[in-house]
């Protein structure tokens, strides 16, 4: 294969637009958190983010449940998620079962399962069915946008949007801040401490970090609306052997999903549709991104034909929106000072620098510091995990409660002069507690705790 024509450019000024305490590369789930709990910990603090919004893949991705926050009947990340869901709530634009319906004796019935399985807010992972109800949010992408914004400019973080990263900054192997792409061309931003939420590991990786590199399942998610989704969830419950058939073609025309092709959302009429899942795309090529959308439009713009066609409640759907993020779910993933595995995952480990907790796991603090780059933190779906284990834990809300525990750490070794790898881990995991979040420092029942712990 032939070596593509290279240009050498001369170097060039770049401005300092801002120095801070605190800056935080990425606006989605993690980083909202590790700016917001980094500011009201009292770190300058600036955010910067490519898009126009804040929300990441919760929001310009569109991955409407927030889930994986739950140990049985225990909700496990709570803190700045939780207030995040607790705001849409209060507008109207998120929807969870009340602790009524997810009481032991009735979760798990036939009732409930009708009332809530598309909402999506039920226990996947059991083996029984009808799978349980447990605290889970289906919530609206603009109103979690709104909420973002509203916790960034209350807690007084200095927010730039429209600004691409380009690269990081490092002096004596320390990271001090990066330079990022804008319409007035590149800008550079110091700081003391520098948290990379940029799901790629962008900022890590360039500033000399190790990392693997894993691939998952791409999906261009849509919704759909004018779906009259009462006449669809009557045709599912009794019509089931009809149902069944159809849904087996839907699907075949996806190409892959999960258990239900369409959940419902806050919005009357308005279906959130998390496919088509596709192999085969890398999430770090240009080439790649661009063929997804349009493979992912051509297998749902079929779906939408079949639906009107054959699904009751489908007659007059419509498509309302594909999210303007793809949804990529792996990419580069870090190889910090404590690489999580899957064993860990499904055994429940317990390490006693737990800082956060996901639905029955725990990440230790460790395996959010870069090897060999001082004063950087890494915290979303790129932290240090392998590829197997990465696919079990990289839910919204516990990056969110990793941002968290970050923003934490990057204001308590700002306060303390400290390097964010010395901070005491026993002040970050009271500080979660004092948030309201969980830092998983108390092992659950069912926990593996390790002798040498």
């Amino acid at each position: 294969m032939a070596h593509p024509e290279t240009l050498i450019r001369p170097r060039s000024r770049v401005p300092v637009v801002a120095t801070t305490g605190v800056l935080v590369v990425g606006g989605g789930p993690a980083g909202i958190a590790a700016a917001v709990s980094a500011a009201r910990n009292g770190a300058p603090t600036v955010l910067v983010e490519r898009y126009p919004y804040l929300g990441g893949l919760a929001s310009g991705g569109m991955v409407l449940v927030l889930d994986d926050m739950h140990n049985d009947l225990e909700i496990s990340v709570r803190g700045l998620a939780m207030e995040a869901i607790e705001r849409m709530h209060g507008r109207g634009l998120c929807v969870y079962p009340p602790a009524a319906d997810r009481d032991p004796a009735v979760r798990a019935t036939e009732a409930l399962w009708r009332k809530w399985s598309r909402w999506g807010v039920f226990d996947f992972h059991t083996r029984t069915k009808p799978h349980p109800v447990i605290f889970a949010a289906a919530f609206d992408p603009d109103g979690f946008k709104q909420a973002s914004l509203d916790m960034v400019r209350e807690a007084g973080v200095t927010l730039r949007l429209h600004s691409w990263f380009q690269s990081a900054i490092v002096e004596d192997g320390r990271a001090v801040g990066v330079i990022v792409e804008t319409k007035e061309g590149p800008q550079a931003i110091r700081a003391g401490v520098v948290i990379d939420a940029t799901g790629d590991l962008d900022v890590a990786a360039s500033a000399g970090a190790p990392f693997a590199e894993g691939a998952f399942i791409v999906t261009t998610v849509s919704r759909m609306g004018g779906v009259d989704t009462d006449a669809a969830e009557r045709f599912q419950f009794e019509e089931p052997e009809r149902f069944a058939a159809l849904d087996r073609q839907a699907k075949r025309l996806i190409g892959g999903c999960w258990q239900y092709w369409w959940l419902k959302t806050p919005l009357p009429g308005v279906v959130w549709c998390n496919c088509p899942h596709m192999t085969g795309f890398d999430g770090m090529k240009v080439a790649d991104l661009t063929s997804a959308e349009f493979e992912g439009r051509r297998r749902m713009q079929a779906l939408l034909e079949f639906a009107r066609a054959h699904i009751p409640g489908f007659e007059r759907a419509y498509f309302v929106d594909f999210a303007p993020q793809t949804g990529v779910r792996q990419t580069r993933l870090l190889e910090g000072e404590y690489v999580v595995t899957k064993r860990d995952v499904m055994d429940r480990v317990h390490f006693h620098d737990s800082v956060c907790r996901g639905r029955d796991y725990y990440t230790p603090y460790r395996a959010l510091l870069p090897v060999g780059v001082d004063q950087l933190l890494v915290a979303g779906r790129h932290y240090s995990a392998t590829p197997q284990a990465q696919k079990i834990s990289r839910e919204i809300p516990p990056c969110m409660a990793m941002g968290e525990a970050a923003g934490i750490a990057a204001a308590l070794a700002l306060d303390s002069d400290t390097p964010v790898r010395s901070v005491d881990v026993g002040a970050i995991q009271r500080q979660m507690r004092a948030q309201g979040a969980d830092p998983g420092d108390v092992p659950a029942d069912n926990a593996l705790v390790p002798e040498a712990a």
